[in-house]
């Protein structure tokens, strides 16, 4: 399992947090020094010293106080100037320590566990003036503010590629969705507010207010025409991301996607797309990994797969992925003709199945462990749920088949993708009693769920299976409406036979024959849409289902179309590039604009937080930082230099709030003592600091469960 990324990219995210640590402390050490404090100890890292080094002993590992106390008896900070410049020695000892999590400058006379440390030389900290204690406090947010506009500049000079805000795809039912967003809306703006990133969508949408809609100001283009509109789009919790949502997803360009969690995946999208099923009359086959000739397996496709890009889409050059989605839109359904390259292997034409797009069936009642809002299908049916990839990590493997069909899980027979779901939450830790239908056999199954309620495969439809899930009534927001299917009580499991007299044997052929039955010409009369249907009952024989298709139901289903089997979820996001142009004077400004941004942005979070509209489980620790840094190394050097320019923003602002133990709550207290006239009592300070290490230490705990948790599921 890829926990982290590759070990370069872990040793480089580290060092470059450890550096932001250092330029924090550097700040308190230079304030300091210009304070005329002495500094025992400047040290990046915290626990025991690896390595150390002060002026008159030099570099040593460990610490260099067994060397002094050694020579003179004494520790280090016990010894006088005129005692330190006699024996030549630095009053200061710069160290490296063991746990990369922190840092720290240690001054005479202040100690941030101690708050009644205190000392009578002229040179301690608690002797200066308080403003120039307010200085060496600050001085680390000051520097990290000061690195984060520089590592900007430097980063926006260069050129920052983000994911364009250019919407790829809405999910149904989503506050997207009910506001009339549409794939292919170019957002320029929110709120006013203009929008660079999809990141600065997602941001917003986190940010956003309850019962408070966002105003999305979109460009929207019909053939040579381009439209502005603004949309009213109220955000909603997403329960299963912990934060505000409306529902998008970014749009994807023509590059297939190449990172290690999702190529696993990309295996059988590919063979579900058809790309070693046929090639199209007149074209030669492909080659490499058996590109229209033979699928390979999983194993010889994960050893020579390459990253690949779509070409052209009939003919025609492809510039984004919207090229499969307009031509599978006219094709009826029949297979594309798209060329590919491949890195390292040359241009395939390849044949590229097309899947319907389906009704979406939205649930009006939902039980409180449900995770999602809808399911496809079609006049009220929906298919059952099918195994895909079965990991070897996942504690179902042996028990679960990929293709496997569930037919019963628990007391749910024929449960659909969302009683599916319900009922792993329900058995978390358990093992769960499944009814599976594999290779057309009906076996028992009894995988062990994890604790989070899942079973670690991919879990996806059994559109190759004619069977269906427990049908619709009703669908739709509460009171709902009725389904075309609601008056017959069909069983669940109930196999489809026909439909308009045209043989079924996948969901493919009932949702063509249903649309070529919608798409007859106005004049014609129509009469019922006959299904026949077999019960799941022994020697039961086929019933029809006489469907009355009125205007609006024939409007409804002439809506739907076709798309490619290939969705943009495979593919890169379309970008755009954020840059400065080598404008040095531009780039400075986008660097301050930046740093602004991210600061509000931080204590936007923290109030979000308060609130309850972003969750605990969203907040990461130092693992996080690294797991997450790990991924940004890979998109390039400018990319992790304004990932590190965010990181400095964050400890800056995080340092600064009002809690014991941090900057922050430093400044607090000398805010009083310059008020009024004397420190808080030692008391209150400790009892403050303790308050605020059980603060700073159940923060750490969470954050590390949460970044542990996200890597081991």
């Amino acid at each position: 399992m890829d926990l982290l990324g590759s070990g370069a990219n872990i040793v480089l995210v580290l060092v470059g947090f450890g550096f932001l640590v250092a330029i924090h402390e550097f700040g308190h050490f230079i304030a300091a020094k210009w304070a005329g404090v002495r500094v025992d100890s400047f040290a990046v890292g915290m626990g025991p010293v690896l390595i150390a080094f002060r002026r008159g002993v030099g570099v040593r590992f460990g610490s260099t106080d067994p060397t002094i106390l050694k020579r003179t008896g004494k520790r280090t900070i016990e010894l006088s100037e005129s005692d330190l410049e006699r024996l030549n020695l630095g009053e200061t000892e710069y160290s490296l320590r063991a746990l990369p999590l922190g840092g720290f400058v240690r001054m005479l006379g202040q100690d941030d566990l101690d708050p009644t440390a205190s000392s009578n030389d002229v040179r301690s900290y608690n002797r200066v003036a308080v403003w120039k204690r307010m200085i060496i406090v600050s001085g680390g947010v000051a520097l990290n503010i000061a690195t984060a506009i520089a590592f900007f500049v430097i980063a926006f000079m260069v050129g920052v590629r983000f994911e364009a805000p250019l919407v790829g795809s809405v999910v149904p039912a989503a506050p997207a969705a009910l506001a009339g967003v549409q794939a292919g809306d170019l957002v320029v703006a929110i709120d006013g507010n203009h929008v660079s990133t999809f990141a600065d969508l997602q941001i917003a949408a986190a940010m956003a207010k309850p019962n408070e809609p966002l105003i999305l100001t979109v460009d929207r283009a019909s053939g040579e025409t381009h439209t502005r509109i603004d949309l009213a789009v109220a955000a909603r919790r997403d329960t299963h991301a912990g934060v505000m949502s409306i529902g998008i997803a970014p749009a994807a360009s023509t590059e297939l996607v190449d990172e290690s969690d999702a190529r696993p995946f990309l295996f059988g999208a590919l063979a579900r797309a058809g790309f070693w099923n046929h090639s199209p009359d007149g074209m030669p086959a492909g080659h490499s990994w058996g590109i229209a000739e033979a699928q390979p397996s999983r194993d010889e496709f994960d050893a020579t797969f390459r990253a690949g890009s779509l070409l052209s889409v009939g003919g025609m050059t492809a510039t984004s992925y919207d090229a499969l989605d307009r031509a599978a839109v006219a094709s009826s359904g029949n297979p594309l003709v798209t060329r590919w390259s491949f890195a390292g292997v040359g241009e395939a034409d390849i044949a590229l199945n097309c899947a319907p797009t389906w009704q979406i069936l939205e649930h009006t009642t939902k039980p409180a462990l449900a995770t999602i809002d809808y399911e496809p299908g079609l006049l009220g049916l929906s298919p059952l749920v099918r195994i895909g990839r079965v990991p070897e990590s996942s504690a179902a493997h042996g028990a679960l088949s990929e293709g496997d069909v569930i037919l019963r899980a628990g007391e749910c027979a024929g449960p659909r993708q969302m009683e599916f779901r319900v009922e792993l939450l329900k058995h978390a830790g358990q093992t769960i009693a499944l009814r599976v239908l594999r290779e057309g056999v009906e076996v028992d199954a009894h995988p062990l769920v994890g604790r989070d309620g899942k079973l670690g495969v991919e879990v996806g439809f059994a559109w190759e299976c004619p069977l269906i899930a427990q049908p619709f009534v009703v669908t739709g927001p509460t009171p709902g409406r009725t389904t075309a299917v609601a008056p017959f009580n069909l069983m669940p499991l109930s196999r489809l036979v026909s439909v308009d007299g045209h043989s079924i044997g996948t969901w493919t052929d009932f949702f063509r024959a249903t649309t070529e039955f919608a798409a007859r010409p106005e004049t014609a009369s129509l009469g019922p849409l006959v299904l026949v249907f077999t019960p799941p009952t022994p020697s039961a024989r086929p019933e029809p289902a006489a469907i009355e298709v009125d205007s609006a139901l024939r409007e409804q289903l002439s809506q739907l179309a076709w798309r490619p089997m290939l969705g943009p979820e495979w593919f890169a996001p379309a970008q755009v590039v954020l840059t400065a142009g080598g404008d040095p004077l531009k780039a400075i400004g986008m660097g301050f604009a930046e740093t602004k941004k991210m600061v509000l942005l931080t204590y936007l979070t923290l109030d979000r937080l308060f609130r309850g509209t972003v969750g605990v489980s969203q907040l990461r620790g130092p693992v996080g930082i690294v797991h997450i840094g790990t991924r940004v190394a890979d998109r390039g050097a400018t990319y992790l230099l304004f990932f590190l320019a965010m990181i400095s923003v964050n400890l800056a602002v995080i340092n600064f709030l009002p809690i014991p133990i941090a900057d922050g709550g430093l400044m607090v207290f000398l805010i009083y003592e310059k008020c009024r006239g004397r420190p808080p009592s030692p008391a209150f300070q400790s009892g403050a600091m303790v308050a605020g290490l059980v603060l700073v230490g159940a923060l750490f705990a969470i954050t590390f469960y949460n970044d542990v948790m996200r890597l081991v599921t």
